[in-house]
């Protein structure tokens, strides 16, 4: 079966109102978890936790960090109302465990057919996550670029699905981190992502597409 990307990228939008009674079927909230699981990130570092709220409990923590009478509350209605709610996070530090765990799950899904090819990526991956290591700033930007292309994966795959979402940067970072403790955990919250079905108080599925045009934003050379 032929896939219309360029249609999906086209008619997507972000959705400004939820049907509170429509839920995601199970089915296809596998395939949004395996979206984030297979995103792709540089030297495969994978730095990053997704935390999925898909009960009212759940929706409820997230929720704290758009409290009513903040800066932040013209969200609040999309995480209480959006079928599931996805908060991104990023690895403070990528150290050597993880790095150590990595190469493990890399040498049980046969990623090295020889014991130098998993020394070349132990040492590659070393060398370009040590650029990084030494500036706490530019290894918190970096893995925020990473969690960046998950987000990318999902929102696509979502409209792929027929699902509609809203990437959700209007949040107090420092509430969430500490309703889901990542600070201990070695994470920081980045974005969050609603998922769910458009209400018809989604303007803006009523509303066309605006973008620059093509010559803008690209050239060939």
């Amino acid at each position: 079966m032929t896939i219309d990307i360029a249609r999906i990228a086209t008619t997507r939008h972000t959705c400004k109102a939820y049907d509170a009674t429509r839920k995601i079927p199970a089915d296809q909230v596998e395939e949004l978890k395996t979206l984030l699981r297979y995103a792709p990130s540089s030297v495969n570092s994978q730095p990053w936790h997704f935390f999925i709220a898909e009960t009212d409990a759940g929706k409820a923590r997230l929720a704290k960090a758009t409290p009513e009478g903040s800066p932040y509350a013209a969200n609040l209605p999309k995480v209480k109302n959006a079928s599931h709610v996805v908060a991104l996070c990023a690895r403070t530090n990528v150290n050597d465990t993880h790095l150590a765990t990595l190469l493990a799950q890399e040498e049980k899904d046969g990623r090295f057919p020889t014991p130098e090819g998993k020394e070349m990526q132990n040492k590659g991956r070393n060398f370009y996550v040590g650029l990084h290591r030494n500036d706490p700033q530019d290894m918190q930007a970096w893995t925020q670029k990473q969690v960046y292309l998950a987000l990318g994966t999902l929102l696509l795959g979502a409209a792929a699905l027929g699902i509609d979402a809203t990437p959700i940067e209007g949040f107090d970072p420092q509430a969430l981190d500490q309703e889901l403790a990542l600070n201990e955990k070695g994470l920081t919250s980045v974005v969050m992502v609603a998922l769910g079905y458009r209400s018809t108080e989604d303007f803006n599925a009523k509303l066309p597409k605006s973008r620059l045009a093509a010559e803008t934003v690209l050239t060939t050379i």
